[in-house]
């Protein structure tokens, strides 16, 4: 049944913003209460609306209560940040957006969606089969009786049905939008040249890398100019620079030995145990498999030791100390062919009656098709396949180590019950199950505290200013780091755990040093060096950027003004270089061998129509060329209606890419939550 406690697992954090849609129906009762006594401090703008800290933390905490998210890990915690995120930008920008463009979702296309004639992925999602994963309509009306009783219950049944017309009316809009997608007959000629001319020809040309740099005069104001000219490519997100130490916290050699004896004593200990099982489980590094392992599967010091009933270890391997015992010893095929039929917990009476039907006889297969709800294994007779020994556990490890070829065996786990028959059973193989204790090597407490303590004495060092930072760097034989943030970003590439550190930056002011931040199992202290609000990169930033630029630039109109003669001979001659052949070139070539990858000179080869004719000198990234078409051969390899219909799919599938994100461009962002969250 699908009660209200498996649709809450089910929701999770989807990251789309289809989804994000769906989820958009928890704030429309929202209303922000302000708990910050009259200080609400904004964490955003949509589209010229403010974002208030209540707003957001409300509906975070509504996500993530009605979605059964957690943030366990910062993974999880980002994409939990992010769905809440795209439900805000839905609430701002999309549903008022819909609306106005008459976009609406009648009450039959309700239903459609609800029966499952018109697929809905918000109602899929909470009333799928977990156990077929097909969608079951009868689990709507198990849920609407429930529903009936229980008020929570109710208000759940009326937000799906909101999530549900929402993603309907995105995807409407997509398809809208997705509909004005034309192709001409100027780009479906255009494809077909691509599609079915192949060129041949000669080439010849000179690399910008022969002419050395000095040569060439780039001065401040060309690249002023040229910042001024493409201002617009240099557009960027604010940011904030600092720069970081790190004290790394690494075991030290006395650490290495005290570890090695602890070890040995917990080795001794567990050889001698005579409850191995219980041994490892009440230790805190112990592990106790539930499935068998062959010796094929461990190493040979392993199953030497397994095997014969000694202990393993302890050993250092992968910078871990490792120990491990056999708990339990059984001669298993190495492999099964299985079928199975799978019944609800519930139905354990209908199990024993099938069990006996099929060991007197009654054909598996059949009684598969006709009663299992694993309906993709039940559509093919229960056939699961052939898998080895090794990989079942518990129940299933028990009922099948001893089966042969023809046996049939009932097993009860879990909200279901099964019945399995062996059709293959591989060659009888000795199996182990293992007891395991594991060590990972790393520092000590008191080494710990030792690193936090130099950390401790760097701050008080440090602090003051970044040059004081970086004299106390120096003094401690530290290299400070340099990372960037923008505006939006939640953690800082190359640290482990540094949430809190993305945190400090954003609400630090320039000149500020960090305390001390826990990064894994490392410390960092920072220094704000720079906040740059922005929207435009500074030219002294890209300065070297345009420099280059400028000075391909510059070397093409100097390599263009030595190029002489009506040849294909006489220009190499004119450059001092040889001409070349090219060969098999089409317009989707991505290089050119001898030449590499120059999309402008493939481009200019793909776009000729006459033979024996040289080209006008073509401005690549490596240098100029020109060329000769002698040869092209033409194909019928692609029609013109096929054209049309992949240009136009390409097209669609583009405009179906962007649509949404387009739209988050235009409603110009501001992202601070960085600060708060």
């Amino acid at each position: 049944m699908a009660s209200l406690n498996t649709l809450r697992t089910r929701f999770g954090v989807v990251l789309s913003i289809i989804i994000a849609l769906a989820l958009l129906a928890f704030i429309l009762s929202l209303k922000a209460e302000m708990g910050f006594s009259g200080n609400d401090p904004k964490v955003g703008v949509i589209d010229g609306e403010k974002i208030n800290y209540s707003e957001y933390y409300d509906l975070y905490e509504q996500v993530k209560a009605q979605s059964g998210a957690q943030e366990s890990d910062e993974q999880q915690a980002a994409a939990l940040a992010g769905t809440v995120w795209q439900v805000l930008f839905a609430e701002h920008v999309l549903v008022p957006g819909f609306e106005k463009a008459g976009i609406r979702i009648s009450e039959q296309e309700r239903q459609a969606m609800l029966s499952g004639r018109q697929p809905s992925n918000t109602f899929y999602q909470a009333f799928a089969d977990p156990r077929t994963g097909v969608y079951n309509i009868a689990y709507v009306s198990q849920f609407l009786s429930e529903a009936e009783r229980n008020p929570q219950a109710m208000a759940s049944w009326k937000q799906l049905n909101e999530q549900a017309r929402l993603e309907r009316a995105s995807e409407k809009y997509a398809a809208l939008v997705r509909s004005g997608a034309y192709v001409n007959s100027l780009e479906v000629a255009q494809g077909l040249t691509a599609a079915n001319n192949t060129f041949a020809g000669k080439w010849t040309g000179k690399r910008y890398s022969e002419i050395p740099d000095s040569l060439v005069k780039v001065s401040d104001s060309d690249i002023k100019a040229y910042y001024k000219t493409h201002k617009n490519s240099f557009r960027k997100l604010p940011t904030r620079t600092f720069s970081y130490v790190l004290f790394e916290v690494e075991p030290t050699d006395d650490d290495l030995l005290a570890l090695e004896q602890s070890v040995s004593e917990v080795g001794a200990e567990f050889a001698a145990a005579e409850n191995p099982k219980a041994f490892a489980r009440a230790n805190r590094n112990g592990r106790v498999a539930e499935n068998y392992v062959s010796a094929a599967q461990l190493t040979d010091a392993e199953a030497d030791a397994l095997f014969a009933g000694r202990t393993y270890g302890p050993v250092l391997r992968n910078n871990e100390w490792t120990m491990a015992r056999a708990l339990d010893t059984r001669v298993a095929p190495d492999s099964l062919g299985i079928r199975h039929i799978v019944l609800p917990y519930t139905e354990e009476a209908l199990a024993d009656s099938l069990l006996r039907v099929i060991r007197g006889g009654g054909n598996f297969a059949e009684l598969a098709m006709r009663y299992s709800v694993a309906e993709q294994t039940a559509a093919n007779g229960g056939e699961v396949g052939v898998v080895p020994f090794s990989s079942l556990g518990g129940e299933f490890a028990a009922a099948l180590a001893g089966a042969k070829q023809g046996d049939v065996v009932k097993v009860s786990m879990g909200d279901a019950v099964q019945l399995l028959q062996v059709y293959r059973a591989g060659r009888p193989v000795k199996h182990v199950q293992i007891a395991s204790i594991t060590y990972p090597v790393e520092a000590s407490a008191a080494t710990v505290r030792d690193i936090h303590n130099q950390a401790l004495s760097f701050t008080v060092n440090a602090k003051g200013s970044a040059d004081k930072f970086n004299d106390a760097a120096s003094a401690a034989a530290l290299t400070p780091r340099v990372a960037t943030l923008a505006q939006g970003e939640r953690t800082v590439r190359g640290l482990e755990d540094s949430r809190d550190v993305a945190r400090w930056v954003y609400g630090a002011d320039e000149g500020d040093m960090s305390e001390i931040f826990k990064v894994g199992k490392d410390y960092v202290v920072a220094v704000l060096t720079e906040v740059d609000d922005d929207k435009f990169t500074s030219v002294e930033k890209v300065a070297s950027q345009i420099r280059s630029q400028l000075l391909r630039d510059k070397k093409f109109e100097m390599i263009a003004a030595d190029l002489k003669g009506a040849s294909l001979d006489e220009q190499a001659a004119s450059l001092g270089s040889e001409v070349a052949d090219f060969s098999g070139v089409t317009s989707d070539s991505f290089y050119i061998d001898g030449i590499g990858l120059e999309p402008r000179l493939i481009g200019a080869i793909g776009a000729a129509t006459e033979t024996g004719t040289v080209s006008a000198p073509v401005k690549g990234f490596s240098g100029l060329y020109v060329f000769q078409v002698d040869d092209i051969q033409h194909s019928d390899a692609q029609t013109a209606e096929a054209e049309q219909v992949r240009a136009r799919a390409m097209v669609e599938s583009r405009v179906s890419q962007l649509v949404f994100p387009a739209i988050q461009e235009l409603a110009e962002i501001e992202d601070l939550r960085g600060k708060y969250f």
